[in-house]
């Protein structure tokens, strides 16, 4: 179950750009039966696996702006080593409530964001200003809830590319992916020095993992992913809302 899991999500990572963790987390909890104290890590190593695939891929493809990724990175590294040290702090006081209302309240803030943008989507050549500044700030919290829960890069991350730059859709999805990249390693070190990850798990989704970061990276560009992103979306809210449920019963 754990590759057709792995195998499925890197699908979906390369074909819609949507965050590793915002998917393979949840999943972990809800299907699979993972306690949060090692989804989390578990999640987090997985996702150094698929997005090194994928941001190969986008790298390949000229779809990185490094000079904005550099001021991601510079808000996202102290957030992520901050989120992933609280969470550490977190785990040996047995406080899981807080971690599954920022995993659920992530999930259904950015599935809701991309049901809106189904229906009213962004017009092209908005009004939109470089805010490099804003950037590494926003990076910052940004960081911390990957760290904290696996998700946030993937969702949160891209909607601050499209909110505060002029970057093409394309280098939006390849910058954020190569962002998410750099978390994960960091976020995921400090989650498996502390022992907060399953290995048979971890192996067994990197096993369907890769097969499914190249399947996925190989189609993407002939695949019209907007109907592929409103079925995800729908989905993750109702899973979004089934963990803040969970959350409300600690």
């Amino acid at each position: 179950m754990e590759i057709l899991a792995g195998f499925l999500i890197a699908i979906v990572i390369a074909l819609t750009g949507v965050g590793s963790g915002t998917i393979t987390a949840p999943v972990l909890i809800l299907f699979l039966g993972v306690p949060a104290s090692v989804a989390v890590g578990t999640a987090l190593a997985y996702s150094v696996v698929v997005r090194l695939i994928v941001a190969v891929a986008q790298i390949a493809r000229k779809n990185v702006n490094y000079r904005l990724l550099g001021y991601m990175t510079l808000g996202g590294i102290p957030g992520v080593t901050a989120g992933a040290l609280f969470f550490r702090s977190a785990a040996k006081g047995q406080h899981w409530a807080p971690l599954y209302w920022a995993l659920g309240g992530i999930i259904v803030f950015s599935s809701s964001w991309h049901l809106y943008r189904h229906f009213f989507p962004a017009k092209a050549g908005g009004a939109r200003k470089e805010r490099p500044r804003w950037i590494a700030a926003i990076m910052l919290p940004i960081g911390a809830e990957v760290g904290f829960s696996s998700s946030g890069a993937g969702a949160v991350g891209t909607l601050a590319l499209l909110s505060f730059t002029t970057l093409p859709a394309a280098q939006v999805v390849g910058t954020d992916v190569v962002f998410g990249l750099v978390l994960a390693v960091i976020g995921g070190g400090i989650h498996i020095a502390a022992g907060s990850y399953s290995a048979p798990v971890l192996m067994k989704l990197v096993i369907g993992g890769i097969a499914g970061a190249f399947l996925g990276s190989g189609i993407a560009p002939r695949v019209p992913n907007r109907p592929l992103k409103f079925a995800l979306s729908a989905w993750l809210f109702i899973i979004g809302v089934q963990i803040c449920l969970k959350a409300a019963h600690f």
